[in-house]
């Protein structure tokens, strides 16, 4: 199996044959002009039964419904436990915005194309990646609990830094050789951000695409990333011993947490509990010595994080109130707490709604749009919270054994 140029187009594409069906992968950079001119090109120049897009039917709903975001609940967001997800997605999505906006493309703009073009030829419209929401999940799972702040802030960084990319490298990433070595690289040194963030999506799309061939469409044509020509394409060609439904139904499952790292927590509370406890029965200044480190530590860098965030001020009060109790009942964390303070201080306006998906393709969106500045405010004082738990423990370690 090779990757090779479309003769229609500028483009990598695999060709694949499946007993009566014939498939070609079509390969694009989701923020490149020449992408979005290819899959017109090619939707508009062939023969084809079906079209299948690599978007899951979240992504395909926020395509359809651009103004989706206005009916956001924050506070049943923040309720839910899914700020830290909706503060990733819109992270993501900021992060191809300012792509997009330096060369003046629409984000996903192939993909809008092939929508549009494959109703206007009357084509089978297929979505056939897995739930944005599952794919992230899988990635928190599968990293070591320890590096899951530092994914998540790296993240955020990429959102903040701002430095111009060359158009030309955004279209070399359409070469497939460039693109093997890149992620062979990235494979190697975070293998498992890589196995769920792309692995496991070739596999899960390879198996859409299986199943097209069983409900015996004759010509498929498939619009995904550059980056998944490879995988799908070697995902198809090799015999399969599980159908497509389970394959499908096995990647689109949540891991369960492991049970070690729930009871961490538990833990570290009870070790606190134990330093508070020696230092009290060794001498009433040294307990309150312990006791005055943990608030001030605790509460201080968490109450940093939220005025780092522009929180408002009884935001960052409350998270210094809040972090040092918090901290020590592990079923609530004070970003919960402190961006309810701010929700409620700050309500968001349908305005906020409106201008997040733009606002937060720079820093100082993040700080002015009150829906995402509670996210960062939730964010920024639950890393400093624990951050503070760590080093406050740490403390009353030296005190205890010095």
């Amino acid at each position: 199996m090779t990757i090779e140029q479309s003769p229609d187009v500028d483009q990598p594409v695999v060709d694949i044959e499946l007993g009566a069906t014939s498939i070609r992968l079509l390969g694009t950079a989701h923020v490149s002009r020449a992408s979005a001119d290819a899959v017109r090109d090619e939707i508009s120049n062939g023969d084809w039964n079906a079209v299948a897009i690599e978007l899951c039917d979240s992504r395909f709903k926020a395509f359809e419904n651009p103004d989706a975001l206005k009916n956001m609940d924050l506070f049943q967001v923040i309720r839910s436990g899914r700020a830290p997800m909706v503060t990733a997605m819109l992270a993501m999505g900021a992060f191809q915005q300012r792509i997009a906006d330096q060369f003046g493309v629409e984000p996903g703009a192939e993909m809008r194309v092939a929508v549009r073009k494959a109703r206007e030829h009357e084509c089978s419209l297929v979505l056939i990646d897995r739930e944005i929401g599952t794919t992230l999940k899988r990635v928190y799972r599968n990293v070591p609990w320890w590096r899951r702040f530092y994914l998540f802030t790296g993240l955020l960084t990429s959102v903040v830094v701002h430095e111009d990319i060359e158009e030309q490298e955004i279209e070399n990433l359409k070469q497939g050789d460039l693109l093997e070595t890149t992620f062979a690289q990235f494979a190697e040194t975070a293998s498992e951000i890589y196995e769920p963030l792309i692995a496991e999506r070739d596999r899960f799309m390879a198996a859409k695409l299986r199943q097209l061939v069983d409900g015996s469409e004759n010509r498929i044509l498939a619009v995904v990333g550059a980056g998944h020509l490879k995988g799908i394409a070697e995902s198809l060609s090799t015999p399969q011993g599980e159908s497509p439904e389970e394959v499908i139904a096995d990647l689109a499952t949540i891991p369960p947490g492991s049970r070690w790292i729930k009871a961490i927590p538990w833990a570290i509370v009870g070790l606190i509990f134990i330093g508070f406890g020696i230092g009290f029965y060794r001498s009433p200044s040294l307990g309150l010595t312990l006791v005055t480190e943990w608030i001030v530590i605790n509460g201080g860098l968490s109450a940093l994080g939220a005025a780092i965030a522009g929180g408002h001020i009884l935001t960052v009060i409350s998270a210094f109130v809040a972090a040092p109790i918090t901290s020590l009942n592990p079923t609530i964390g004070a970003g919960f707490v402190t961006a309810l303070v701010e929700t409620y201080i700050r309500k968001p306006t349908v305005g906020d709604f409106s201008k997040l998906r733009t606002d937060t393709s720079s820093l100082k969106g993040w700080r002015s749009n009150r829906v995402a500045r509670t996210l960062s405010v939730f964010f920024l004082s639950t890393l400093g919270s624990a951050a503070g738990t760590y080093l406050a423990g740490f403390r009353i370690g030296q005190h205890l054994f010095s």
